[in-house]
């Protein structure tokens, strides 16, 4: 094809291309966007993605994407410690935090349980979260895994290693569809998935 006969734009167009959901065209598209910036847009939107990539780090507590030792969330002294959200990914923190309904403290796995996949308990962050009950004062704990059959094995996996803690462990109620992802629910359907959760 034509615009492979240019190196530096067929190398563009495949580093797009290894994005999540962007296909040939839409690479094509973004990397002739690119192209027709001027030189120092596009030096800032380099600058932009060097920046987070060398900045945004793990919170030292709740393992969600901070440029700090410690996000915002858990530092904040208003917040609810006696209850923790686990979620699978960053981005459902964001979700949740839009329903501006709860007000405590989170934990993000960064995947789920998937045996299939080769995903196992040691390789997303449930280490990091038994490793809070040492020093936090948590009662309760809302599993807020993804409704897929990963989400649910990861749910009950850590509920079973939280029992001797005698701590509480809730699931989001079930306004979130099956094989949905929380990123994508809307506040209203997450607000009630909070306000119906249950114990496990």
């Amino acid at each position: 094809m034509a615009e492979y006969s240019v190196a530096p734009l067929a190398k563009l167009i495949e580093q797009f291309e290894r994005l999540p959901g962007i296909g040939h065209k839409t690479a094509l598209r973004l990397a002739y966007h690119i192209l027709r910036m001027p030189e120092a847009e596009a030096q800032k939107f380099s600058d932009a993605i060097m920046e987070a990539h060398s900045k945004i780090k793990y919170c030292s507590i709740c393992c969600n994407l901070t440029d700090k030792d410690v996000c915002s969330i858990c530092s904040d002294p208003c917040r609810d410690r006696s209850l923790v959200c686990v979620v699978e990914d960053p981005r459902d923190v964001m979700a949740l935090e839009r329903t501006h309904e709860y007000n405590a403290l989170y934990h993000v796995l960064h995947g789920s349980l998937s045996p299939l996949n080769g995903v196992t308990a040691d390789m997303i962050r449930i280490k990091e979260l038994l490793a809070r009950f040492k020093t936090d004062e948590i009662k309760e704990v809302i599993m807020a895994t993804n409704p897929t059959v990963e989400g649910e094995a990861t749910a009950m996996y850590i509920s079973k290693l939280l029992k001797p803690f005698g701590v509480k462990v809730t699931r989001l109620a079930y306004g979130v569809p099956v094989g949905g992802d929380i990123e994508y629910a809307d506040e209203v359907t997450l607000t009630k998935s909070l306000e119906g959760r249950k114990e496990i």
